[in-house]
């Protein structure tokens, strides 16, 4: 999924690291002959490319980030309480991520072409901005729990 480069920090090993706008960190290594970004070795450089889309392959595996924090959750539902809003494709802003958790029964997390069955012991992580949805498979029972990044 592509992502927008909002910052930089540098890692343990003093290379480029850019903050993406889903929280997650990408190396951006200038290292030729196989990567040629002079851009990241100057402050310019790396101004002229806030902004810029890389494609965050850690949002493509729904990996949570490592600083999130829960802030809020939804009510409980059950297959005749989900909302529409729920049942059609929606997704959250960028900065907010969910973790749909059942507690009871079976649902299905749908996300583009790929779907999963989530039930008690499979929890689904909702990427910011991307579009998803879920259906009831049987009697199920849900919440929806929000999760923001701290800013440091």
């Amino acid at each position: 999924m592509k992502r927008k480069i909002c910052g930089y920090y540098k890692d343990e090993l003093d290379d480029w690291v850019a903050l993406l706008d889903c929280a997650h960190g990408q190396h951006v290594r200038h290292k030729p002959p196989f990567t040629n970004r002079p851009w990241v070795e100057t402050v310019a450089g790396r101004t002229e490319k806030l902004g810029f889309e890389l494609d965050c392959v850690r949002c493509d595996r729904f990996e949570f980030p490592d600083n999130c924090s829960y802030y809020n959750k939804s009510p409980d539902f059950n297959e005749t309480t989900i909302p529409p809003g729920l049942r059609k494709d929606h997704s959250t802003k960028t900065g907010t991520w969910g973790l749909i958790k059942v507690r009871q029964g079976q649902l299905k997390y749908v996300v583009g072409e790929h779907h999963q069955v989530l039930c008690p012991s499979k929890d689904g992580i909702v990427v910011p901005n991307m579009l998803h949805h879920v259906e009831a498979i049987e009697s199920v029972r849900f919440c929806v729990e929000f999760y923001r990044v701290e800013k440091s």
